[in-house]
C-alpha cells in the first residue's frame, strides 16, 4: 500500500473521528440513517460542501473511525459542471470506456455510484459492472477507499491545490444472461447513464450540472431525449443538463434504425425510434403506424396535455438485446421480438407495453408517489403506492392499447380474463399475504424466480392493481349513473391545479426542461382518496383498505361483473393466451393440471399451489419424459387431459428430477381449461364503454 494512500485514509479517518466524537458529545442518541445530524470541520466548510452525516459505518479495524460520513443531499447548486465522456465503440468486448471530470476543492469528498434508480423500485444500480476506477488530480493519482457499509460510496481526500478530479473507469456490461440483461448486442446497444457516472454526495441530483458526450460505433445512429450540442462523425456532444435529467434520458444506438413521427406537425414532437437486428424487420405497415399515432392522441384525451417538451420511444425489436420496459419522463426503453411489426397480429400480448410506458410520463414521472420522489439516486425509496404507480398504469396501458387499435376490444377482454384467472385461481398466497405487502417484493427478490409463485406471491401490485382500478372505474360509472368515469379522475389528477382536490406540493427542487415544467408533483394515499371523492362521492378510503389489506376469498372481480362480464373457462385457448404462450415459450396447463411447461425441453416452469400437479408432488424444474407410456409432447398431454375427462382414468406421467425417474398419476377429470370472459345477460356492457376510442 502506498504511503500517499495511507496518509489520505488517515486524514479522512481523523476527520470522521472528530465529527463522530462531537456528535456523541451532544448526547443525541442513535441517529436515523437518512439524516443523522452533522458537524462541519474547517476544511469541509472551506470547500463549500454541505454538512455531513456522522453515523452508519462499521468499524474498519483497530484505531479506525467508528462513524461513516456521507454528506446528506441539500437543495443547493453544485459549484461548477461535471463532464462525462463515454466511448461505446468496443462492441467485441462490450465495454463502455468512461472519462469523467468533477470540479472540487481540497479536502474530503464522497463520490456516489447511483443505487436507487427510478422505475426499478429497488437498489439495483449495476455497481458490479464498475471496473478499473482510477482517480487523479493534476495528473497525479489520488487513492480512494470504498465505504465499508455503503458499497456505492467512495471516499476521496482531494489534495491541496487541486481544482478537479479526473476519473477513468470502465463499465463492463453483461456478456451472458447469468450476469444480467444484455445491453450490447451485435447491432443494438443501450446506454443508461446511471451505469457510467459517479457524482459528489451532498447535493440534489437536480442541482448538479453535467455536460456529456458519446463516441458511437462507426456507422451507427442513436436516439434519446437529450438535446444535442453538435455531432462530428461518431462523436456526439449533448447540451449541458442536470444529473437528474441525464439519468432520466437513456439512449439506444444501432446499425439498423428508423425514426417514425407519431404526431406530425405537433408543437410537442413524439417519435418512435426503432432499432433492429436487421433492415427487413424495420418495415412498418401503414395500419400499424396509424395505431401508434392514435396512441398519442388517445393518451392526451384520457390523461390531458403532456408534461414534456418532446417524447422519444426507444424500441429495440431484437432476439439479442435484453428485454426491457422502463419509463422515463421524456422517453422510454422498450424491447419486443423481431416480429413486432412483421407479424403484429401474432404478438398481441406485448402490444400494451408502449401505452404503459407512455402513461408513466403522467403517472410516476410528472405525478409521483411522495415516497419515490428522492433528492438523489442513493436515498432509499418507499414503495407503498406502487399499486397506483404501476397498477393504475397497467390499467391505462390496457385501455389505451384498445382505444388506439393496438388491441381489439375483444383482445383487451381476453387479457383481462387471463389476468383475472391468475389472480383469482393462481394466488393461494392471498390467504397470508395482502396486496399492499407485494409492493415490497422488488426489495425482497429483485425479480429472481420464485419456487412457488402462487403461494409466495410476486409483484402483484401490477396485475391485481390493474383489477383494482377496473373495479374503481366501473364503480365510478355505477355511482354517477355512467356520467363520469376514471377518465374524469385521470384528467383532474394528472393536470393538478393549485388548491384542487388531490393536488400536492412539489419536491423542493422541481425540474424544468426547455421551458416545460416536469415536476414532480407528489401524491399520497390521501391525495388519491380526495381526488376520487371529487369525481364520485363514496367511502373510497374504506374501499381501498379492504382491497389492499384483505385476504379474499379470491381476487377482486367486481370490476368485471359490474362491467357486464364474468370469468369462465373453455377448452380452447384465446388468441391472447396463445400469444402469451409464444412469448413465454411455454404450454399452459395452469387451470387444468396446475402447471406450465417449457415448450423447448418439457420442464415445468411453474406449478400452481394446491393444484393437481402440486398434490402429485411435482415442482418447478421437473422434466416430463412420457405421457401414458409415450414420449412427452404437448399435443399428447392435451389429448390425455381430454381423454381423462371422458374415461375418468388418471393421467400417468413419467418425470425426472436430477438423475431420478418416477411415475406419477394425476386424477384430474375436468378437461382443458382456458380463461375467457362471458357476457352477462340483462346487464350494461360497461367494458365496451371503457374500451371505446375517444378520438
Amino acid at each position: 500500500m502506498k504511503l500517499s494512500f495511507l496518509a489520505a485514509v488517515a486524514a479522512v479517518a481523523a476527520l470522521l473521528s472528530v465529527a463522530h466524537a462531537q456528535e456523541e458529545a451532544k448526547g443525541s442518541g442513535a441517529p436515523a440513517p437518512a439524516d443523522v445530524g452533522s458537524t462541519v470541520p474547517a476544511e469541509a466548510a472551506a470547500s463549500g460542501a454541505p454538512e455531513v452525516s456522522s453515523g452508519g459505518m462499521a468499524d474498519a479495524g483497530p484505531g479506525a473511525s467508528s462513524g461513516a460520513h456521507i454528506p446528506v443531499a441539500q437543495d443547493v447548486a453544485y459549484p461548477g459542471s461535471m463532464t462525462l465522456r463515454v466511448d461505446l465503440a468496443d462492441l467485441d468486448r462490450k465495454i463502455f470506456n468512461v472519462h469523467e471530470t468533477i470540479p472540487v476543492k481540497p479536502g474530503p469528498v464522497t463520490l456516489l455510484y447511483p443505487e436507487w434508480l427510478p422505475g426499478n423500485h429497488a437498489p439495483r444500480g449495476p455497481i458490479d459492472g464498475l471496473a478499473g476506477l482510477i482517480i487523479s488530480a493534476g495528473g497525479r493519482p489520488v487513492e480512494w477507499v470504498r465505504d465499508p457499509v455503503n458499497v456505492y460510496a467512495f471516499h476521496v481526500q482531494v489534495p491541496a491545490g487541486a481544482t478537479r478530479l479526473d476519473l477513468d473507469f470502465d463499465y463492463a456490461s453483461p456478456l451472458v444472461r447469468d450476469q444480467g440483461r444484455t445491453v450490447v448486442a451485435p447491432d443494438i446497444l443501450g446506454l443508461q447513464w446511471n451505469a457510467v457516472v459517479l457524482y459528489p454526495a451532498g447535493f440534489y441530483a437536480s442541482r448538479i450540472a453535467v455536460a456529456a458526450s458519446i463516441t458511437l460505433p462507426e456507422g451507427w445512429e442513436f436516439a434519446g431525449a437529450l438535446d444535442v450540442e453538435n455531432r462530428r462523425g461518431a462523436t456526439v456532444r449533448f447540451k449541458q443538463t442536470t444529473l437528474e435529467t441525464l439519468v432520466d434520458s437513456p439512449l439506444f444506438a444501432g446499425r439498423y434504425f428508423r425514426n417514425l413521427d407519431l404526431d406530425p406537425g405537433a408543437k410537442t414532437p413524439v417519435h418512435l425510434n426503432v432499432f433492429a437486428d436487421s433492415a427487413e424487420t424495420l418495415e412498418v405497415r401503414a395500419s400499424q403506424l396509424v395505431a401508434h399515432r392514435k396512441l398519442v392522441q388517445e393518451t392526451y384525451a384520457m390523461l390531458g396535455p403532456p408534461h414534456f417538451d418532446r417524447y422519444e420511444f426507444l424500441l429495440a425489436i431484437s432476439d439479442h438485446f435484453g428485454d426491457i420496459g422502463l419509463e422515463h419522463h421524456r422517453s422510454s426503453e422498450n424491447r419486443r421480438l423481431p416480429n413486432y411489426f412483421l407479424e403484429g397480429d401474432k404478438v398481441g400480448a406485448g402490444r400494451d407495453l408502449l401505452p404503459h410506458e407512455l402513461s408513466h410520463s403522467w403517472n410516476g414521472k410528472f405525478r409521483r408517489p411522495a415516497g419515490l420522489a428522492t433528492p438523489d439516486f442513493n436515498v432509499p425509496m418507499h414503495n407503498s403506492l406502487l399499486w397506483v404507480y404501476e397498477g393504475l398504469t397497467n390499467y391505462l396501458g390496457a385501455v389505451l392499447a384498445a382505444r388506439s387499435g393496438l388491441w381489439s376490444e375483444d383482445y383487451a377482454r381476453q387479457s383481462w380474463a387471463s389476468l383475472a384467472a391468475n389472480m383469482d385461481r393462481n394466488r393461494a398466497g392471498r390467504t397470508w399475504r395482502a396486496l399492499e405487502d407485494t409492493t415490497e417484493q422488488p426489495l425482497i427478490t429483485a425479480r429472481r424466480p420464485l419456487s412457488w409463485l402462487s403461494w409466495q406471491r410476486t409483484e402483484d401490485y401490477y396485475t391485481e392493481g390493474e383489477l383494482l382500478w377496473l373495479d374503481i372505474d366501473t364503480r365510478i360509472r355505477e355511482i354517477t349513473r355512467d356520467r363520469k368515469s376514471l377518465d374524469d379522475f385521470a384528467k383532474a389528477f394528472f393536470q393538478p391545479q393549485a388548491g384542487a382536490s388531490g393536488a400536492a406540493g412539489t419536491v423542493a427542487s422541481a425540474t424544468t426542461v426547455n421551458g416545460v415544467f416536469l415536476g414532480p408533483v407528489t401524491y399520497t394515499l390521501a391525495d388519491v382518496v380526495q381526488a376520487l371523492k371529487a369525481v364520485a362521492p363514496f367511502d373510497w378510503e374504506k374501499f381501498l383498505n379492504e382491497r389492499l389489506y384483505g385476504h379474499g376469498p379470491g381476487a377482486p372481480l367486481d370490476g368485471l361483473t359490474r362491467g357486464g362480464w364474468k370469468l369462465v373457462f373453455t377448452e380452447t385457448p384465446s388468441d391472447y393466451m396463445r400469444s402469451l404462450e409464444d412469448q413465454r415459450k411455454a404450454v399452459d396447463f395452469t387451470f387444468s393440471l396446475g402447471f406450465a411447461v417449457s415448450s423447448a425441453v418439457g420442464t415445468l416452469i411453474e406449478v400452481r399451489w394446491g393444484g393437481p400437479a402440486y398434490e402429485a408432488g411435482l415442482t418447478m424444474g421437473t422434466a416430463l419424459i412420457a405421457v401414458n407410456g409415450r414420449e412427452y409432447r404437448p399435443d399428447r398431454l392435451k389429448t390425455a387431459v381430454q381423454l381423462a375427462r371422458l374415461n375418468k382414468q388418471p393421467i400417468e406421467l413419467l418425470v425426472k428430477n436430477f438423475d431420478r425417474y418416477r411415475t406419477v398419476r394425476i386424477a384430474y377429470y375436468e378437461g382443458l381449461k382456458y380463461p375467457v370472459l362471458q357476457r352477462m345477460e340483462k346487464t350494461e356492457d360497461r367494458l365496451a364503454g371503457i374500451l371505446k376510442p375517444r378520438t
